[in-house]
């Protein structure tokens, strides 16, 4: 069963959420890479890009903004969108990067990373952005198909430094309307 808009709630994260954030962050990521990669290097990720100490750092930014999805009282799924100062590759003052979207196994293919993305797509617009950016993993066909059927088309690519395998991401932009 798909939730509802109506039963997602929405909320950007605060200091209080870090350590739950922290917990969905690892679960999500591992559910996300795990097939198709070595267990040592998803592990070597999280243990550099996963921790309180980072993820406190990566909050307290003022450029990066982390919303979060949430059913029934449960995180869902989160996504951090990052302003030009805080953007990974692009740097544009015209252009939001949504640096990550992930959601728990458990609710995809129902709509969260759709509200997420919407919510991305929406901050964007009330910050007067023209495009909004990203990068995806170049063997996540469902990923990329998503961001597709969204109206994003690849204009680049990046090395993506899964532990001691050099992956690439395919960028993907969409102009605002």
């Amino acid at each position: 069963m798909n939730p509802s808009k109506s039963a997602l709630q929405l909320s950007e994260a605060d200091f209080a959420d870090l350590a739950s954030l922290l917990d969905l962050a690892q679960t999500s990521f591992v559910q996300a890479f795990t097939e198709g990669n070595k267990p040592e290097n998803v592990q070597a990720y999280l243990s550099q890009a996963f921790t309180s100490v980072q993820l406190e750092k990566e909050w307290r930014n003022p450029a990066s903004t982390f919303l979060l999805a949430s059913l029934e009282g449960r995180l869902v799924g989160y996504t951090k969108v990052n302003l030009a100062a805080a953007q990974t590759d692009v740097q544009d003052p015209e252009s939001l990067e949504v640096a990550r979207l992930y959601t728990l196994e458990e609710v995809w293919g129902k709509g969260v990373g759709q509200f997420l993305l919407d919510v991305a797509l929406a901050f964007a617009k009330e910050k007067g952005k023209t495009f909004v950016w990203l990068g995806v993993w170049e063997h996540n066909v469902a990923a990329i198909s998503f961001y597709e059927l969204g109206g994003f088309e690849p204009f680049g690519s990046h090395v993506f430094q899964l532990g001691s395998d050099a992956q690439t991401d395919i960028l993907m932009r969409k102009r605002l309307e």
